[in-house]
């Protein structure tokens, strides 16, 4: 039977947990590395009720994006979630940056999801390896077509975004937070950038920039990485079952 460590060795195998960033906390962040895995639930996120549905369906493990322990902990006491599932008997694992800077990971999904070509690394990290991706679309569009775009090839409800005004042919991209790459987008030659999480500030300077800014949330940009997710554990974990978080929704609504 498949244990947590060899959960994590198929993780870091597709996602080199050294590539993470010097801030961030992926790993194994809860847990023991020796425990049989009788089940896995992937989500973005460990919350109260992911942390339920692991519960419900008898898995002993969650993976996940964001990490569940990611600034220092103080105490652990009965309202945290380490506590609650420490109690339950329940593993975490997360890749984060690591994920996101990993060919075939957050950022090449989300460029492969806006069907772009010729897609390379936005802002390098760790040669050849980085943060972000930026390739060409098969046609140009003007901003507020091409946010109809990122709209509906993401399935989401709305996007902000503001108007570059420049025809759009060669997008940058960045899974999260990714505000701080509009220096890189522009570098790179593009008109635009697909991101979430994007400050006031940002958006005014993107407009001076010529660039076209969409804002299509955190979770928008980055929930699709958990069916790949889902995907490296069931590869370690054989019949064991593994299960794509019904209760791993985005916590904002629009209305």
């Amino acid at each position: 039977m498949a244990t947590v460590q060899m959960v994590y060795d198929a993780i870091d195998e597709a996602a080199d947990f050294t590539l993470a960033l010097d801030f961030d906390n992926p790993g194994l962040l809860v847990g023991d590395p020796n425990e049989q895995v009788r089940g896995v639930l992937a989500a973005l996120d460990v919350t109260d009720s992911v942390i339920g549905e692991a519960i419900s369906r008898g898995a002993n493990l969650i993976v996940t994006h964001h990490p569940v322990i990611f600034h220092a902990m103080k105490r652990i006491t009965s309202d945290t979630l380490v506590w609650k599932l420490v109690r339950a008997g329940i593993s975490v694992i997360s890749a984060h940056t690591n994920l996101d800077i990993a060919k075939g990971g957050v950022n090449d999904l989300l460029a492969q999801k806006l069907a772009l070509n010729e897609i390379e690394v936005l802002e390098l990290t760790r040669a050849p390896d980085g943060m972000g991706r930026a390739g060409m679309l098969e046609r140009g569009m003007a901003p507020p077509e091409f946010a109809y775009y990122v709209k509906r090839m993401l399935d989401l409800s709305a996007v902000r975004y503001c108007d570059g005004g420049r025809v759009v042919e060669r997008v940058a991209v960045c899974g999260g937070s990714g505000g701080s790459l509009l220096d890189a987008a522009v570098e790179k030659g593009c008109q635009a950038l697909v991101t979430g999480d994007v400050k006031h500030d940002v958006m005014l300077d993107a407009v001076h920039r010529g660039i076209t800014l969409i804002d299509a949330g955190h979770f928008g940009t980055e929930n699709l990485v958990v069916p790949y997710l889902a995907g490296l554990a069931r590869s370690a974990c054989g019949d064991v079952p593994v299960a794509i978080a019904r209760s791993g929704v985005d916590s904002a609504t629009v209305i």
